[in-house]
């Protein structure tokens, strides 16, 4: 990531800064972010210090613009702007920097009604003079509100939610305590089976399910019926020895152009959980696909959606399909949808999920990694994501410990 290795670059080079933190887009968990925006911690009196050393980092290609308290610099992998603002002047700085414009705007006409400014990230009091605002909840208590969470700051009526003490306590990583859908050597993973579940183990998650492809996944490597037998093996072989995470067999299937799954039921029926994909769009119309999806949410079988619309950030906003009939199906037959945390999908964004959410249905916030080194991070993401959508704790199942989410499953299939 553009942002942590510029970060690290800084630090490596002994940039005296209290805190680079990321700003803009990136703070928000905004699915498409242009330009990496960062804020430097600074005392005034090293500002042109940090910046002039911002700008000589190994990895810049060209200074492309700089001012007194920010430069904009080119790299191989993008640009990135660094900002550096006083501490005290941090907490109106964040919220500045962060953005929405929208948010912002509206932020910037709440605080002229009562008497102060918000102007280029400080806080100034009638007469011009700074105020000190060291922390964002000091900017919001002083314009009447409570901290809005970055995540939640698109000008998408958050401020009047606020207002009335609306805004809900949000999903954070700490309520997470498992992950349903990962990927291992079987398929397209890069790592075994027992690395997966050491490193999930290592982040302190209570169970993990191991949900490779099948075999008419668009993956390099695929699950086939004949290795399912094997793959269980090992899987309970490593149950008796690792203690203190439950790992759960699962699979991730695909959804067929007819709406039937490419593993039969009898194959289903001895994995702990299913989940659908539909990878393949087969030149469908937006009335067909969602047709697939009604089919395999009502399939007995079928425990979770996963990453429904098939978006990938930047590149397609995925498909167009029947949501609202999705949603009400999931609700109906207790199929759960997921917010993936997977860097190519992100999805269901935050719109979709908060649709999701007021719809009844569960939903899952998962990792979707394939590598060891990617687990937290690929959360980080989902619950990211999960937050721009106002999802709270009780809408995520992985947020129950591993009997509920056993029960959850096994209602769907008649077991309960």
């Amino acid at each position: 990531m553009l942002a942590s290795s510029a970060i690290r670059e800084a630090r490596r080079a002994g940039i005296a800064a209290e805190a680079i933190v990321p700003v803009g887009s990136l703070r928000r968990f905004a699915p498409d972010v242009g330009d990496v925006t960062l804020l430097a911690l600074v005392p005034q009196s090293r500002h042109k210090q940090v910046l002039r050393g911002f700008g000589r980092l190994p990895i810049v290609a060209d200074v492309s613009a700089q001012t007194s308290c920010s430069v904009t610099i080119s790299t191989s992998r993008g640009a990135i702007t660094l900002h550096v603002t006083p501490p005290e002047d941090a907490g109106a700085a964040l919220v500045w920097h962060t953005g929405a414009q929208a948010h912002v705007r509206e932020l910037q006409a709440r605080a002229l009604q009562m008497g102060v400014q918000l102007v280029d990230g400080r806080l100034l009091s009638p007469a011009g003079d700074p105020v000190a605002c060291a922390r964002e909840e000091e900017l919001y208590e002083r314009l009447g509100l409570p901290l809005i969470p970055p995540e939640l700051r698109e000008g998408n009526g958050e401020i009047t939610a606020a207002e009335r003490g609306e805004i809900p306590p949000l999903l954070t990583e700490l309520h997470i305590r498992g992950d349903l859908h990962m990927h291992s050597t079987w398929s397209d993973g890069r790592n075994s089976i027992a690395d997966m579940v050491s490193a999930a183990k290592q982040i302190g998650y209570e169970y993990v399910a191991i949900t490779d492809h099948s075999e008419h996944a668009w993956s390099s490597r695929k699950l086939s019926p004949e290795d399912v037998p094997r793959q269980r093996e090992e899987i309970e072989a490593l149950r008796t020895r690792v203690h203190g995470i439950e790992i759960l067999h699962g699979v991730e299937v695909d959804i067929m152009p007819d709406g039937s799954l490419d593993f039969d039921d009898q194959l289903l029926a001895g994995f702990d959980l299913v989940l659908a994909s539909l990878h393949d769009p087969a030149g469908q119309r937006d009335s067909e696909l969602t047709e697939r999806y009604l089919r395999a949410i009502r399939h007995p079988l079928v425990n979770i959606i996963t990453h429904p619309a098939n978006r990938s950030p930047a590149q397609s906003h995925g498909y167009a399909v029947d949501f609202d009939q999705l949603f009400a199906a999931a609700a109906l037959t207790g199929t759960a949808m997921e917010i993936d945390g997977a860097p190519g999908h992100l999805d269901m964004d935050g719109a979709l999920a908060r649709r999701a959410a007021q719809a009844g249905v569960t939903i899952v916030v998962d990792s979707d990694c394939h590598r060891v080194d990617g687990l937290g991070r690929q959360m980080r993401f989902g619950v990211g994501t999960a937050r721009r959508g106002w999802i709270e704790p009780r809408h995520v199942l992985n947020t129950r410990d591993a009997t509920e989410v056993r029960a959850f499953f096994s209602r769907k299939r008649g077991l309960a």
